[in-house]
């Protein structure tokens, strides 16, 4: 697949929103972190109602439960960038995000394998995320119930671990 120039560098500045979404939830920075959605998106961290958020004020005031954590370190790989037009792309990411709990909790160490399904458009501010959907590819068991599954193939009719031999 062909790229031009400007595709490139709109590639570039749409991965440079996703480090600083790690960047900036790993510092619990949330009018940063706020300042890379659009005004009018939605954030599904899963089903339960929850975990979505519909616009950028409620979605900040939402992501106050990540100071629930004593650290946290989100690190993204994987990413396909597919061009809708000019200004709007969809992007699918993976994340493995890290999550410490406090002290009063023994310092519990609980870990997400994950998938982000973005969409994200050109603002006079430049590329922002107007509608996020986060996906459990695994992880602790802590995360089973809240997120929604990876959407996964499935095996073809008669397949069987370990093979059959004849």
């Amino acid at each position: 697949m062909a790229f031009s120039l400007q595709q490139l560098q709109d590639r570039a500045d749409i991965e440079m929103v996703l480090i600083q979404y790690c960047r900036f939830i790993d510092r619990v920075d949330l009018d940063a972190l706020a300042a890379l959605f659009t005004t009018d998106c939605f954030v599904e961290y899963g089903p339960d109602a929850n975990f979505s958020s519909q616009g950028r004020a409620k979605l900040r005031r939402d992501l106050e439960r990540m100071w629930r954590y004593r650290r946290t370190a989100h690190q993204m790989s994987n990413i396909e960038v597919s061009f809708k037009g000019a200004d709007e792309a969809h992007v699918l990411s993976s994340v493995i995000a890290w999550h410490e709990r406090p002290e009063d909790q023994n310092r519990e160490v609980v870990v997400l394998y994950g998938r982000y399904d973005d969409t994200l458009v050109r603002t006079p501010q430049g590329w922002n995320i107007r509608r996020r959907k986060l996906m459990n590819a695994g992880g602790d068991r802590v995360f089973e119930s809240t997120i929604f599954p990876c959407e996964r193939m499935p095996a073809p009719a008669g397949w069987a671990w370990p093979p059959q031999t004849a």
